[in-house]
């Protein structure tokens, strides 16, 4: 194994067990806080754990249909579930149920139909899974991973109107990078496609993981402050 192999390699390595780790604090929050986000987060960098394993698998030269099915299907989900961890800042509850039954009946939409589709082998070049699924399968993980870029901008977008932070900035970027991996995916380089993966989770995680909660002031707080005032 040469000196690119190897860096590639271990650079998957770390991938998956820093996106495992994230996964499960975002887990580990939900549980002891009862917080909804923390349960998207946490699923969609668990799915991206399991992504950034099946690269590494496919690279080291196991090559199997399932786990191209597996790995097509993660392409879609990571993006749509980690959406679901910034609704918390529209303060529609209608359109945060709404999105929320929508991604997640395109996401079991898409399993199925990437577990039913013969893959072909041709989708991995020399270890590296290159993509070209067939059409149907992109098609249909656009209507997923299209909205949930934008659900993820408009969250950018409606925290910096209530208030500049950094951790909105990061996300900011992490949202556009994330977004941008499909292109470096289709244009064939690898590396920069892993570190993009791994780059933007990680903004958007540290990013979305603080944004304001969309919760309304109770009456009688309400009527306090305008006592004081």
């Amino acid at each position: 194994m040469d000196a690119t192999a190897t860096g590639i390699t271990v650079s998957l390595l770390v991938l998956t067990v820093t996106l495992g780790a994230l996964s499960a604090r975002g887990l580990v929050r939900f549980v002891r806080d009862h917080i909804r986000s923390q349960l998207a987060w946490g699923t969609g960098l668990g799915l991206a754990a399991v992504a950034t394993a099946i690269e590494l698998v496919v690279y080291l030269g196991v090559l199997d249909v399932p786990l191209l099915q597996a790995y097509v299907f993660l392409s879609a989900a990571i993006v749509g579930v980690l959406s679901l961890g910034c609704t918390q800042v529209i303060r529609s509850s209608r359109f945060r149920t709404g999105y929320t039954a929508y991604t997640l009946a395109g996401c079991v939409l898409v399993g199925g139909l990437s577990f039913a589709t013969p893959l072909p082998a041709s989708m991995v070049s020399g270890g590296v899974i290159t993509g070209n699924p067939p059409m149907t399968l992109l098609v249909l993980s656009s209507l997923v991973t299209g909205p949930a870029t934008v659900v993820l901008l408009a969250a950018v977008v409606l925290s910096l109107r209530r208030a500049w932070q950094w951790r909105t900035v990061m996300m900011g970027i992490g949202a556009s990078v994330l977004a941008a991996g499909g292109a470096l995916y289709i244009a064939s380089f690898p590396a920069a496609l892993y570190y993009a993966e791994f780059l933007g989770v990680i903004l958007i995680f540290l990013g979305l993981v603080t944004l304001p909660q969309s919760v309304s002031i109770p009456a009688v707080s309400r009527k306090s402050i305008r006592n004081q005032g």
